[in-house]
């Protein structure tokens, strides 16, 4: 699995600012938060889905390839801080926006 987090750095108060995706080997997303500016979190997973948040139908580009995206400011990061946000948005619906740790 790969964890895909990416800064969208916009104005726009309805859209999230963090996008974080946990990656199948084919580069599908399995989960997934966003989080707004207000550190509200929503989560998506197989199943489970809302009107605000879902699951990416094609593969998810490189990461070179988002960071060619003027908007976008992606890395990689580790099981364990995706697991972090991942159990705050399931339990809270929060999340305090920025990189991990």
């Amino acid at each position: 699995m790969l964890y895909l987090w990416a800064e969208w750095i916009h104005d726009e108060a309805k859209e999230p600012v963090l996008l974080i995706s946990e990656l199948d080997g084919d580069r599908y997303e399995v989960r997934k938060v966003q989080v707004y500016r207000d550190g509200r979190a929503a989560w998506a997973d197989g199943g489970h889905e809302t009107d605000e948040i879902g699951l990416g139908e094609v593969a998810v580009p490189s990461l070179e390839f988002i960071n060619e995206q003027a908007e976008f400011r992606a890395w990689y990061g580790s099981s364990e801080d995706f697991e972090v946000v991942w159990q705050a948005a399931k339990e809270s619906g929060r999340y305090e926006v920025g990189r991990p740790r």
